[in-house]
């Protein structure tokens, strides 16, 4: 991952699979998205409502908390969320209605992390913002061998 996510007291929240805002994390962590990734995020934030809470929904609270505490996966993540909706046009199966929804969404995340204070090593790494790397390397891994 680019960016580390912790987990703790969040895998017992949706089980059996991670909450929708984890799953969105996972996808906004990524500093060279794809398009596979862009579609995937596309996917969950409508088939999500977002809001303060866990159940059947993107926890802005969350997502927001993690950025709060985090310059350079707030970095990552503000921008791309901007990429993604700024690439809803490109998606032809998408309607008028599900670009409006979606981008409400996006905003209305945004708005919470940005209206979320942030700590203090936050505020020291923005100082330097993007002229030092601010996610890892990451290197996709491809299986040679064919499973029989």
């Amino acid at each position: 991952m680019c960016h580390k996510i912790d987990f703790r007291g969040r895998l017992e929240v949706d089980f059996p699979t991670i909450p929708p805002a984890e799953l969105l994390l996972e996808k906004m962590q990524i500093v060279k998205l794809n398009e596979k990734d862009l579609k995937d995020s596309i996917v969950l934030i409508r088939e999500h409502d977002v809001g303060p809470e866990d159940k059947e929904a993107i926890n802005y609270d969350r997502i927001s908390e993690v950025m709060s505490k985090n310059w350079g996966f707030y970095y990552t993540f503000t921008g791309n969320m901007n990429k993604l909706r700024n690439s809803l046009s490109r998606f032809d199966a998408l309607s008028q209605e599900d670009r409006d929804d979606i981008t409400t969404k996006i905003d209305k995340m945004l708005e919470q992390v940005e209206e979320r204070p942030k700590s203090m090593s936050w505020k020291m790494r923005a100082r330097t913002g993007a002229r030092m790397k601010w996610y890892r390397d990451v290197e996709e891994v491809y299986c040679s061998e064919t499973i029989n």
